[in-house]
């Protein structure tokens, strides 16, 4: 996954301003204590860092 689609997909569920906000203030246990965009940054592939947000925040299956 290209991070343009991730970002894409992160707008959709949480509108603009709140998925920039949650990626980089939500420290979340399944990516190892890190915010959304710290995994990013450290390296975690866009795919596994998005099946981390869609299982913990309860992504419709329609935006997986």
């Amino acid at each position: 996954m290209r991070l343009t689609e991730f970002w894409r997909r992160m707008n959709e569920h949480f509108g603009e301003a709140y998925a920039e906000s949650f990626a980089r203030d939500h420290v979340m246990s399944e990516l190892g204590g890190r915010t959304v965009q710290q995994a990013l940054d450290g390296g975690w592939e866009a795919k596994d860092v998005w099946r981390v947000v869609c299982g913990s925040q309860g992504v419709p299956a329609r935006l997986r």
